[in-house]
C-alpha cells in the first residue's frame, strides 16, 4: 500500500507566541493560526547563520506560514512575514508576552478559532500603536481576556444570571466560577450590573468598569489556572508597584 503523502498547509495567516532552539540548527515554534488554532512547528535551518527565517519569525508579527507534516509536530515550508505592524517595546511589550502566555496555557493545540485570531491580531496592533500619554493598555488586555473566555468556552454570559435572569443595571453580583453570575453575596467580591453589562460588550470607558472588569478577570482566570500563576502577570504586577 502506498505511503499517503503528509498533509500540507499553504499560506495561513499566523503569529509565533514561543520559540525555542530544537537540536544543533533548528527552532521549535508555537504558533497561533487563523484556520488551524495553535500547533508546533519545527523549522529547520532557522539557527544557522544566514538564514533568512530568523529575520521572518519574530513575535507579535502577522507571519504567512506554510508547513507539512502530520504529527503533533509540522515542519514548516515557508514564512513571509506580512508587515503592518511595528515591534511593541517597553510595558506593551510585556503585555504581548501576557496574551502570549494566556494563549500557550488555555488553548488546545489544532482546534481552529478564527474570532479569537482577530481579536488576538486587534490587541497586538493595539498595543504596538499604544502611547504612553494618552493610552491605557488596561482596556486592551481586558477585551482580549473577555473575548478568549467567551471563544474558548471557559466563560458565561455576563448579561444574565445563572438562572436566565437578566443582569440589572444599579444591583450587585457576584462571579461563582463554573457556574456564572448569582445575585450579590457578602463573601465574594461584588459586581455593578451596569459594569457586568458594559464589560459584556466591550465598553471600557469609565473607570469603573476598568476596575471591576480587572477584578472580575483575574477571578476568572484564578479559577481556571489554579496553583500555577502566569509568569507574565507578576511581572506587570512588579512593573506596577515600581
Amino acid at each position: 500500500m502506498a505511503k499517503s503523502k503528509p498533509l500540507r498547509i499553504d499560506a495561513q495567516p499566523a503569529f509565533v507566541l514561543h520559540q525555542y532552539p530544537y537540536r544543533e540548527t533548528s527552532r521549535l515554534l508555537e504558533v497561533f493560526s487563523r484556520d488551524h488554532g495553535r500547533l508546533a512547528l519545527v523549522a529547520r535551518g532557522a539557527q544557522r547563520p544566514g538564514s533568512q527565517l530568523r529575520a521572518v519569525l519574530l513575535g507579535f508579527q502577522p507571519v504567512m506560514l506554510s508547513w507539512f507534516g502530520t504529527g503533533e509536530v509540522k515542519t514548516l515550508h515557508s514564512a513571509e512575514w506580512q508587515g503592518g505592524i511595528p515591534q511593541p517595546t517597553g510595558l506593551p511589550l510585556l503585555c504581548g508576552f501576557y496574551l502570549n502566555e494566556l494563549l500557550l496555557r488555555l488553548l488546545p493545540r489544532d482546534e481552529p478559532n478564527p474570532a479569537l485570531f482577530a481579536a488576538y491580531f486587534e490587541a497586538v496592533r493595539d498595543l504596538a500603536i499604544f502611547s504612553s500619554e494618552k493610552d491605557s493598555v488596561e482596556p486592551i488586555l481586558r477585551n482580549f481576556e473577555r473575548q478568549l473566555l467567551q471563544t474558548t468556552g471557559y466563560g458565561p454570559d455576563w448579561r444574565v444570571t445563572s438562572s436566565g435572569e437578566p443582569v440589572i443595571a444599579g444591583l450587585e453580583y457576584v462571579f461563582l466560577p463554573g457556574q456564572g453570575i448569582v445575585p450579590a453575596r457578602a463573601d465574594l467580591p461584588r459586581y455593578d450590573g451596569s459594569a457586568l453589562l458594559a464589560f459584556a460588550c466591550g465598553d471600557m470607558q469609565s473607570e469603573k468598569v476598568l476596575g471591576q472588569s480587572k477584578m472580575l478577570m483575574r477571578q476568572a482566570f484564578s479559577a481556571i489556572l489554579g496553583d500555577e500563576p502566569l509568569h507574565t502577570r507578576q511581572l506587570l504586577l512588579d512593573l506596577q508597584k515600581l
